[in-house]
């Protein structure tokens, strides 16, 4: 699929804000564009990169340090015990934000052999019920937030205290520079 490439004005438009802020937040560093003869364009990667970096509220957005192993490239999650590793797939170097949607995480009661690099044993410590679906805490150094459908948590009898798997790929892990 071909990007998809916007003038200042237009990123204003989407964000609320006026052309002058957009031009300032591109003048600063704080917004990529790339300059195309004499104006400004920027790309729905580098849209969607600075609005995942600044993201506050967010269920599963951590802050990391990328390391390498014989096995790839992994964010070391800051501030959790013990050490979450997250194997990642991104051309960056250092300091980062990884974030993972609930709904790219699947859940299991017993350890998957599977393509998913990523699998971490965690605790339940909470279950939301919110609009027919259901948003499962797994306490696995951090708090890693999934969403389920209702039927799920019935079928799969979840309740607090459950130790489970979550699993989700490489590939699902966003990475932005910090």
């Amino acid at each position: 699929m071909a990007e998809e490439f916007f003038t200042p004005e237009e990123v204003a438009a989407k964000l609320k804000l006026s052309k002058y802020t957009i031009y300032e937040m591109i003048k600063r560093g704080d917004l990529e564009a790339h300059r195309i003869g004499r104006g400004l364009r920027i790309s729905s990667e580098q849209l969607e990169g600075y609005l995942h970096q600044h993201k506050t509220d967010e269920d599963n957005v951590f802050d990391a340090q990328l390391v390498q192993s014989e096995q790839g490239t992994y964010a070391r999650l800051l501030h959790c015990e013990p050490e979450v590793l997250f194997h990642v797939s991104t051309p960056l170097t250092g300091a980062v934000r990884v974030s993972i949607e609930p709904e790219n995480i699947i859940i299991s009661h017993t350890q998957l052999v599977c393509s998913a690099r990523n699998v971490h044993k965690g605790m339940v410590t909470a279950i939301q019920e919110e609009n027919g679906h259901c948003m499962l805490t797994l306490y696995i150094g951090v708090p890693l937030k999934v969403a389920l459908t209702s039927y799920s948590v019935q079928e799969m009898d979840l309740k607090p205290g459950d130790m489970l798997y979550a699993i989700f790929k490489s590939m699902s892990v966003k990475v932005t520079a910090r």
